[in-house]
């Protein structure tokens, strides 16, 4: 068995999120000199179960082992008819993670460096395209360059977001959406704070807002538009007894 070749297989797996739990199959695998073998793991994100296959093919001398692509299905409980399948491929031990994978068959976006055919790295952010599909049904990925001209950190700022105070935090959050996550915030305002989820979305060059079921909220707006910071006490105070004396001059003014 080519232990460097294992190694660096092994690294791979770990890079994309398939931790250790197959190397002990892999090595058993290669030492057979298996020409092809498949392997398969489960994950759970967000209260869905994904099942995982793992492709594996010898090079032409045997002695190389290389990493294909993999299969990944998202589970419905109580219906298979409606599981979602998608395969991705990996370009020497690179592509496509576990939790990207399963955060872009549930439609949101990821975004990934990336390389041409020259070799030259580019950032894009990546979807799947439900109505272009591969002749084996599989979902082509659709590619929204830099050029394209989203920007996430200007489509959320200025919008009341509180964890775009700090920096950490707002590292952080930025980190967490470019994977795909559907990250939970923070909304100041006149009313209090309100916490929303948030997911990148630029095909239209903004977030798609939910609320904490995870059901979308038709009312963008409400990151469209600045938030008016929240008021202090004394300018409530202000404002109330200030009321009384507007009420009577406009009061004045009808009757004059």
């Amino acid at each position: 068995m080519n232990t460097q070749n294992a190694e660096f297989l092994k690294k791979s797996l770990l890079n994309l999120g398939f931790g250790d739990k197959l190397n002990a199959e892999l090595d058993k695998e290669m030492a057979a000199k298996t020409p092809e073998f498949k392997l398969g793991l489960q994950h759970e994100f967000n209260q869905k179960t994904v099942d995982y296959t793992l492709h594996f093919k010898a090079g032409d001398s045997q002695d190389m082992y290389f990493f294909n692509k993999y299969d990944a299905t998202i589970n419905h409980k109580h219906d298979p008819a409606k599981n979602i399948d998608q395969t991705f491929f990996i370009n020497k031990g690179s592509g496509i993670t576990a939790k990207e994978a399963f955060n872009l068959m549930e439609g949101r976006a990821v975004h990934k460096q990336l390389y041409n055919l020259e070799g030259q790295k580019y950032q894009a952010w990546l979807t799947l395209d439900d109505k272009n599909l591969t002749e084996n049904g599989n979902k082509k990925i659709k590619h929204y360059h830099e050029n394209y001209g989203y920007d996430l950190e200007k489509t959320i700022a200025g919008k009341g977001i509180k964890e775009l105070d700090d920096p950490k935090t707002k590292e952080e959050l930025l980190y967490s959406l470019k994977k795909g996550n559907a990250q939970q915030i923070s909304i100041g305002g006149e009313d209090g704070e309100k916490k929303y989820f948030i997911a990148a979305n630029p095909q239209f060059k903004t977030v798609d807002l939910y609320d904490h079921q995870m059901k979308k909220i038709k009312r963008e707006e409400l990151l469209h538009t600045d938030q008016k910071p929240a008021r202090s006490l004394k300018q409530r105070e202000q404002q109330k007894e200030d009321a009384p004396a507007k009420k009577q001059s406009r009061k004045r003014k009808l009757t004059a």
